[in-house]
Formats: structure tokens, C-alpha cells, sequence
């Protein structure tokens, strides 16, 4: 897609998600769980992302995060309770996170005027948010604000990512497509960006292998695999409704201060991704703004 016909709520998901995106991607958030006594990293993602939830069950986790086999989920939730609760994990993740940028992002950024005036407009964008339907969103926004503005932006950002994502769900739901479907047509359509993505999301080959064929037969793939022209309008139209969806908060702050808040995070994430804060070859096929 061409950056200068794209969504607006598209373009600035890409802007900001490298700055929340460091609590997945960043070793302090792993290394902080890991001394807390999880065990591998899904067990400190599925901690770290549903701990606003408060202690949610496997059932639970599965639904909300939605292309996640339930096995694997199971796997880690409700252990990770066990460890500590929620609570703890909240603390853990943003003192990891604080530690990640004031690392990556060094003190001059961090104090300057320009993550500062990010922070406020991406706050503003946030408490923007409809939250109606949006249970991970409304979970995110129910927390206190951290003080710092880079702490700010994070949090900012986590409730529009999650927002964002709670709509993509409803967009998958619209389109028939359930966790696994969905996870296919995504694959056909960006190949080599998510070459183990059947793995690392949990299916077995025989569920992928269903999955496949049950778009077969709607007409959505090809014999190759690939997307027929069907399937590509329907990813098309998951996006755009996706896209749509997520629009409220950026509505708010209206075109202008809108471009404003990517241009501001754009230096942020060129320091993230040059720091290894932020991972290429990312499940979501994102890629961050190139500088203009």
C-alpha cells in the first residue's frame, strides 16, 4: 500500500506500535518475568499482555487474543497466576518497559519537548477511544496513567493498539473467517514475512491443513495456496474495516495534529529499530513509517 494513500488510522498504528511494541520485542520485559519464575517467553507474553484482565482464564485469553491455538494458551495461563498476579505483572511491565526506552532512547530524547508533545496528543487520541465491545482496550484504559511522558506515550499507545486489535477481531467475525482461517489468508497474503507463524501461534499442521481447505472451498484460495481474487478483496476489506474501526481516537485529534503525532514518533522509532527494540520479521507484517 502506498504511505501516501493509506488510512490514517493505519499510518499512525504504524508510527506508534514500534513504541509499545518493545514489550514483546525488548530482552528487559522477557528477562524481568523470567526472574519472576515464568517459564520461556509465551508464558511472559500471555502475563504481560493479559494482565489487565486481571487473572482471565485460558478460555478467556484464548477469545480476546483470538489467534492463539487454545493449547497453547493452556499452556501458559493459568501458570502464570501462579507465579505472581496480575497485579505484580503490571508493575514488572512497566518498569521493563521504562528501562527499555530510557536504554534505547537515551535521556536528551527522553526529556525533549518533542516526546512530550507526542505523549500529550497520543493521551488525548486514547481517552478518545471507544471502548464499547472492546474488552482489552477497556481493560488497558481502566489503569493509572504513568507520570513520564515517554511512560505516557507507552500506555497511549497500548490502549490504541489493543482498541485497534479488538476491532480487527470484529472485522475477522464479520468476515466468517475464525482464528485459524484468518491466520492463512494472512499468511498467502504476506508469505515470507510469517514463514513459522503456524508454529509459534500453536496449531497443529492438521488445523492449518483444515483451515486451508475450508477457504478453498469458499473460493478464497488457490490450488498454489495463493489468494484468488476473492480472497484478496475480502483481506482487503478486513483491513479497511480494521482501518475504520480504529479511526475515533485519530478523528479526535483531527488531520493535521494527527500527521503531527507520526512525524513526532519518528525519531523514537528509528532508535527503537536501531537498537534492536523492535522485530522485522513481526507476526503483525508491520512495517514502521520511512522517514519522509
Amino acid at each position: 500500500m502506498d504511505e501516501r494513500t493509506e488510512h490514517r488510522a493505519r499510518r499512525l498504528w504504524r508510527a506508534l506500535e514500534p513504541v509499545h511494541a518493545v514489550v514483546y520485542f525488548a530482552p528487559e520485559p522477557q528477562a524481568a518475568c523470567t526472574e519472576l519464575g515464568t517459564r520461556g517467553y509465551w508464558m511472559s507474553y500471555f502475563a504481560l499482555r493479559a494482565a489487565p484482565l486481571g487473572p482471565a482464564s485460558p478460555e478467556l485469553v484464548t477469545a480476546l487474543f483470538y489467534n492463539f491455538a487454545p493449547g497453547l494458551v493452556a499452556r501458559a495461563v493459568p501458570d502464570t497466576w501462579r507465579v505472581a498476579p496480575p497485579e505484580r505483572f503490571l508493575d514488572v511491565r512497566l518498569a521493563a518497559v521504562d528501562a527499555v526506552l530510557r536504554r534505547l532512547l537515551g535521556s536528551e530524547l527522553l526529556g525533549s519537548a518533542a516526546v512530550a508533545e507526542a505523549a500529550s496528543m497520543a493521551r488525548e487520541a486514547a481517552l478518545a477511544a471507544p471502548l464499547a465491545g472492546r474488552a482489552l482496550a477497556a481493560a488497558n484504559a481502566a489503569l493509572s496513567w504513568p507520570e513520564p511522558p515517554h511512560l505516557v506515550l507507552w500506555h497511549a499507545q497500548t490502549v490504541l493498539r489493543e482498541q485497534r486489535g479488538d476491532g480487527h477481531v470484529a472485522a475477522l467475525l464479520t468476515a466468517g473467517l475464525d482464528p485459524v482461517e484468518a491466520l492463512v489468508l494472512f499468511a498467502a497474503d504476506h508469505g515470507p514475512v510469517v514463514p513459522e507463524l503456524r508454529r509459534k501461534r500453536g496449531w497443529t499442521p492438521e488445523e492449518w491443513d483444515g483451515g486451508v481447505g475450508r477457504l478453498a472451498d469458499r473460493g478464497l484460495l488457490a490450488g498454489d495456496g495463493s489468494l484468488t481474487p476473492a480472497g484478496r478483496a475480502l483481506r482487503a476489506d478486513v483491513e479497511a474495516r480494521t482501518d475504520a474501526l480504529a479511526d475515533a481516537p485519530l478523528a479526535a485529534l483531527g488531520e493535521g495534529r494527527a500527521a503531527r503525532l507520526a512525524a513526532l514518533a519518528q525519531p523514537l522509532v528509528a532508535a527503537i529499530v536501531a537498537g534492536g527494540g523492535f522485530l522485522h520479521g513481526n507476526p503483525m507484517g508491520l512495517r514502521p513509517l520511512t522517514p519522509r
